[in-house]
């Protein structure tokens, strides 16, 4: 709140490592049941969002802020789908059963998704992305009522995630009772 760089210890959740950060603050969002914060981080040298409760240990330094303006800050924040920021640079699209159809086009999940009602009843709706570990949860959520239409990369990495899950659901073998 007063604008001073903060020195991080951070431990990264896909990795289970700590990483040492000096960042300057920016924001501090809730988002899905999570704090976070969003900051212009000095090591990497670009925007980086930590989730609150990875932060392992905090100091305040000396040094000011460095101050990003608002109009920037939305840009980068707020283009992309998700928690995982950055400037959208691609574009899904799902279709959605005509069972889930009505449901999903209540929601938003997107300031700037694009949707259609189809012919048979079906639903598409089109929204940007940078990063698709998030988007790839929010479409297994809804199994056999959602495809992914487009791009090839994201129908590939959901399609993988499906397989994956499938094999947890082979015979098991080799097991005693207990």
């Amino acid at each position: 709140m007063q604008r001073y760089q903060l020195n991080l210890q951070y431990l990264d959740r896909a990795h289970d490592t700590i990483s040492d950060r000096i960042v300057s603050p920016q924001r501090l969002i809730y988002y899905r049941e999570n704090w976070y914060l969003n900051t212009w981080c000095h090591k990497s040298n670009d925007f980086r969002t930590f989730a609150l409760d990875r932060i392992q240990h905090l100091d305040i330094l000396e040094e000011k802020a460095l101050e990003i303006d608002d109009q920037q800050l939305d840009s980068y924040y707020s283009s992309a789908f998700g928690i995982f920021s950055g400037p959208a640079n691609k574009m899904a699209t799902l279709r959605f059963t005509r069972e889930r159809a009505r449901w999903i086009a209540a929601e938003k999940w997107h300031p700037d998704q694009q949707e259609s009602w189809l012919d048979d009843g079906s639903y598409q709706l089109c929204l940007p992305y940078s990063d698709s570990r998030e988007l790839i949860l929010d479409i297994l959520r809804y199994g056999p009522d959602v495809e992914v239409i487009a791009p090839d990369e994201l129908r590939q990495e959901v399609k993988s995630k499906l397989l994956e899950t499938l094999g947890h659901y082979q015979p098991i073998k080799n097991i005693k009772n207990h």
